[in-house]
């Protein structure tokens, strides 16, 4: 997950269709921009969707060398639309060997059989953290090989943080902490806490009061934990500790906090890459979440390399898939645009690369992620909408809508 993901897909509240940047359409499949033919032995085509020049070549260079390694041709290609020409590619039979996929679009992809499920004969699959697995599985059939991943976690404005006479032992670990620090750093028309207003940040709060959207399948929106957790963000925006983004003036949580309008935010790990290229003069450290009336809890958020099943090169496209879901190479995305290794094997290099960020990868072992089943995004869309007006709304309205909604896509 990348910095300029997270502020389209992310901070807009929509859920991300296959990592795609949110751009203008470009109107065309895979094979109009002039794709490989995908014969046997023939050349790797692989679509990408890109946070920016970094990330690009980053993957160009990754595939590049994994090429002159095999010998077998790989071109890449960077989605202007990416969902729009994945979807294009598939339909006109030609779709890209290997490709981005988002775990909302999953789902609908494996129902009609477009995508291999390849998961389970990847040779370091027993190296992904379980819940990215859990995150690609359908039916049982662990589908593709997570890419990377982020998290969320608290990050602390230190200098008015220490300007309110706190210090690290007031750093929250609880629901009653946070409040009591975020009325203590809301002052000089600054609030304590600002985060997006949507269920890609609320939800992290329905985590942690041990609840969810779904359970083993099933809708669990209108849980009392839920909205035990919505009333608990109600309560704090009505008595100003709190804020949506919107309300204090910012697209979302990383600028409340980098134009310093919030002394705390919730945010994933690309908020870093914004800081140090927005925001430089802001001094910051990272914390874990604070556990709730349920305990910790976070949302996680990834992509996974996704096969076409129409593939004429899949043992290659499993080989690719294989080589940049590697130790060495995560570390090497890591450092170029900023995502966390998917692998477990990769957590000590990273740790010791990263030792002011492990807050984000220590929420591995207890994040959640959001519901991955088909018709998913279009209920978080609405769910979203509903969230904008919580400050006035009902917690167990918003939710019921929530909950019928998501019945009638459940199975």
């Amino acid at each position: 997950m990348t910095r300029h993901i997270a502020r389209t897909w992310l901070g807009a509240g929509a859920l991300l269709a296959t990592g795609a940047l949110t751009l203008t359409a470009c109107g065309s499949g895979f094979t109009d921009s002039g794709s490989a033919e995908q014969t046997s032995g023939g050349s790797l085509s692989i679509l990408i969707g890109s946070s920016g020049d970094a990330e690009t070549q980053a993957v160009e260079d990754a595939v590049a060398a994994w090429s002159k390694e095999s010998g077998v041709d790989a071109q890449v290609q960077v989605a202007n639309d990416l969902p729009q020409q994945l979807s294009q590619g598939f339909a006109a039979g030609s779709p890209p060997d290997l490709f981005y996929l988002a775990p909302d679009a999953l789902a609908g992809y494996a129902a009609n059989g477009s995508i291999a499920p390849y998961g389970d004969d990847l040779a370091n699959k027993d190296d992904f953290y379980p819940s990215l697995v859990d995150n690609f599985t359908v039916d049982g059939q662990f589908y593709c090989a997570p890419k990377d991943f982020s998290t969320l976690a608290l990050v602390i404005n230190t200098d008015l943080w220490s300007a309110a006479g706190l210090t690290d032992a007031d750093i929250p670990t609880t629901w009653d902490q946070l409040a009591s620090v975020a009325q203590k750093l809301t002052a000089d028309g600054r609030v304590g806490l600002a985060f997006g207003a949507e269920y890609q940040r609320l939800g992290a709060f329905m985590a942690q009061a041990g609840g969810g959207l779904l359970s083993d399948g099933k809708a669990t929106a209108d849980s009392a934990a839920n909205v035990e957790a919505l009333q608990y963000v109600k309560t704090h925006l009505n008595d100003g500790s709190f804020a949506f983004a919107s309300d204090v003036g910012a697209g979302w949580g990383g600028e409340a906090f980098g134009t310093q309008k919030a002394a705390m935010t919730i945010e994933g790990n690309w908020i870093t890459g914004a800081l140090t290229a927005d925001y430089p003069e802001v001094k910051y450290t990272v914390a874990e979440l604070p556990a709730g009336p349920g305990g910790k809890g976070t949302l996680q958020f990834t992509n996974c390399w996704g096969m076409a099943a129409d593939s004429k090169n899949q043992d290659n496209a499993r080989a690719l898939a294989e080589y940049l879901t590697g130790t060495d190479q995560q570390l090497a995305f890591s450092k170029a645009f900023g995502p966390m290794p998917s692998i477990q094997s990769a957590a000590d290099a990273w740790s010791s690369a990263n030792p002011d960020l492990t807050a984000f990868l220590a929420g591995a072992e207890y994040a959640q992620f959001p519901p991955n089943i088909a018709g998913a995004a279009d209920v978080i869309t609405d769910f979203n909408a509903q969230l904008e007006s919580l400050k006035t709304g009902d917690p167990q309205s918003i939710l019921t809508t929530v909950q019928g909604n998501l019945e009638a896509i459940a199975k």
